[in-house]
């Protein structure tokens, strides 16, 4: 059965527990209509909450299926703290490269340096931000309504 289905066969068992609850009132009288009341209340709160808790669930299992899929994929450098480190390393690495290329081959050398100092940064920046080339990183996202069932 689809979600529209059993939605219909909710509302006329629904329907039909209103019209007990108003017989057995008629049959009852005043004095028990605060029982049959909460009575029909209490089902309708089953209901909501059998509706909520199927929705949940089928929420969570897209969810870790989106999880699966994209853990499949290949595992993603985006953290800070990496990218700050290489950042320094690649610093703390270009002080001495540069010495060298300055000492040996001069202004060019330097040039040479710098290049592929730059090159290697610009490379793990395109690696980590898949933005830059145009790749969605959220790919398997859905922007469905939460409220169907």
């Amino acid at each position: 059965m689809t979600g529209m289905d059993t939605t219909g066969a909710h509302d006329a068992d629904l329907k039909k527990e209103l019209n007990a609850t108003l017989q057995a009132r008629r049959e009852l009288g005043d004095e028990y209509e605060s029982a049959l009341v909460d009575s029909f209340l209490e089902k309708v709160d089953q209901r909501i909450d059998g509706s909520v808790e199927r929705r949940v669930r089928r929420q969570l299992a897209e969810q870790q299926m989106v999880v699966a899929r994209d853990s499949r994929g290949p595992k993603s450098t985006d953290s800070f703290g990496e990218r700050f480190g290489f950042g320094i390393v690649s610093l703390v690495l270009a002080v001495p490269l540069s010495a060298i290329g300055g000492g040996i081959a001069e202004l060019p050398g330097l040039l040479v340096a710098w290049t592929g100092i730059v090159g290697v940064n610009a490379v793990q920046a395109a690696r980590s931000s898949a933005w830059l080339f145009g790749r969605n990183r959220s790919r398997g996202s859905r922007q469905d309504s939460a409220w169907e069932d």
